[in-house]
């Protein structure tokens, strides 16, 4: 969970710095690693080690992040 957590700001902004296409290759890899995130936190909680209401919140703050970073890949 660390490192697809840190992986996501670090692809944007290593990506930041490149033309348009490459941006979009590196948008597109955090966006990668926000789903993988998520996967693992649906495991953790599915193993105890989460309460319901804390994967609630992380999760929605990983959807709200997938959501931005999409919207930012189309446009």
């Amino acid at each position: 969970m660390n490192r697809c957590s840190v992986s996501m700001p670090s692809n944007i902004a290593e990506g930041s710095n490149r033309g348009n296409k490459h941006f979009q290759y590196y948008l597109n890899i955090s966006l990668g690693s926000s789903f993988e995130l998520q996967t693992q936190l649906l495991i953790a909680f599915q193993n105890n080690y989460l309460s319901e209401e804390k994967t609630t919140g992380i999760e929605s703050k990983i959807i709200e992040f997938q959501k931005m970073t999409t919207g930012f890949i189309n446009k």
